[in-house]
């Protein structure tokens, strides 16, 4: 079975809204980025909310981008979940529009390699949630962002045990296998939706 895998970079204070607007890229040495190619070219597709997936195809989208990781951020297969989305342009993804929960884990069920989240925006929420992700890449940065979204936030739950530990030169990186069945103290939605706009 497949494995989803979450990659999230945040500030020492746990914030990790807009990590190009902090100025991540400063810190970001050419080890981390091979190692993060690593994983990404381990993967099979990555899964997108709407908003993360405008802000990759804003980014690495018709522009020439030179980053190391541009042409397999394009090539990859994109999952994007969305109920609002209308002619996605960067990468020819495919756009769920259905049942969130269902449709990863049909694709987890699925022959080939693991399945990408990059952030913790509402999808990573659902899916941390209803025990979906099997895994979290957590990458720290030496800075204190004082205010924006907290990847910590009140009402999300998760019994965690640290695989990995990996240092470079400004910031570190901590894998966590997330351990099931943990039961989540927040409630599900009372309507059973489970769509994403």
């Amino acid at each position: 079975m497949r494995k989803v895998i979450e990659y999230v970079l945040v500030s020492a204070d746990g914030v990790f809204e807009d990590p190009v607007a902090m100025g991540v890229g400063e810190y970001q040495d050419e080890a981390y980025l091979r190692d993060g190619l690593g994983l990404l070219t381990a993967c099979d597709a990555i899964l997108f909310g709407r908003r993360t997936y405008e802000a990759f195809a804003e980014l690495y989208g018709g522009r020439g981008h030179k980053a190391m990781w541009a042409d397999r951020l394009t090539t990859i297969p994109k999952y994007v979940f969305s109920s609002t989305l209308e002619n996605p342009g960067w990468g020819n993804p495919t756009v769920v529009r259905g049942d969130v929960i269902a449709e990863v884990a049909r694709l987890k069920q699925q022959d080939g390699g693991n399945l990408l989240i990059m952030g913790h925006g509402l999808l990573g929420e659902t899916l941390l949630r209803e025990r979906l992700i099997d895994a979290i890449d957590l990458t720290i940065y030496p800075f204190l962002a004082g205010g924006g979204k907290q990847f910590f936030r009140e009402g999300q739950d998760a019994k965690l045990r640290l695989t990995a530990v990996k240092t470079f030169s400004k910031i570190v990186k901590l894998t966590y296998e997330v351990e099931a069945p943990a039961p989540s103290i927040a409630a599900a939605d009372a309507t059973g939706t489970t769509a994403i706009a």
